[in-house]
This record gives structure tokens, C-alpha cells and sequence, in this order.
């Protein structure tokens, strides 16, 4: 499920969560509505790429994944996971749940 909204500062982002409500990915700001659906709208093709996701290690020890698109620009950054394994999974996650919306047209 993708949840679009607009912040205090007038940009738009979206969340991309499970079916139980969970967060995968928070987005990066856009400034128009138009830029942000199509962004949304590449998602499942975009997520078949391995090298689209950078996984790291944030100052926590907790380990994080951004999403970026074709040209390297980020895209979302995704909650904090406490292990490597558990990170994987969110990656996991994200293409199962983008694979389940593409199917029933909910993007």
C-alpha cells in the first residue's frame, strides 16, 4: 500500500508499508505531485535492479537501505532493522509487496 501526503512544507511524499501496516519506505520530498506519481508509477520496475538499493550501517549500528533510481538519486530511505538479515527482508518485502500492488493495479 503506498500512502501519498503533503507535509507542512507544502512536498509531497509517499510511505510504502505492508499489508499489515507496516513501513517499508518513506520517500524523499517532492516538490510537485506529478514527479512524485511518476516515480511511483516506475517502482516495480525499478525494484528488479539489485544495485537500486544501498544498504548501510547508519550511526547506530542499525542497519538502513536507500532506495535510488536509475541515475543514483535517492528515492526513500527505509526504517532501521537490527540486523543484516533483518534488513534483507525489508528489500524482500518491498519487491513482494510492489509485485502484489502491480498485479491489482493499486500503484
Amino acid at each position: 500500500m503506498i500512502k501519498i501526503e503533503k507535509n507542512k512544507e507544502q512536498h509531497y511524499l509517499f510511505t510504502l508499508r505492508t499489508g499489515s501496516g507496516s513501513v517499508l519506505l518513506n520517500s524523499i520530498p517532492y516538490e510537485d505531485k506529478q514527479t512524485l506519481l511518476q516515480t511511483v508509477e516506475k517502482l516495480p520496475t525499478l525494484i528488479e535492479e539489485h544495485m537500486v538499493f544501498e544498504r548501510k550501517t547508519n550511526h547506530n549500528g542499525k542497519f538502513v537501505f536507500d532506495l535510488k533510481d536509475e541515475q543514483g538519486n535517492l528515492i526513500g530511505r527505509s526504517q532501521e532493522y537490527l540486523s543484516e538479515s533483518g534488513l534483507e527482508n525489508g528489500i524482500k518485502n518491498i519487491r513482494k509487496t510492489l509485485d502484489g500492488m502491480a498485479d491489482h493495479s493499486q500503484l
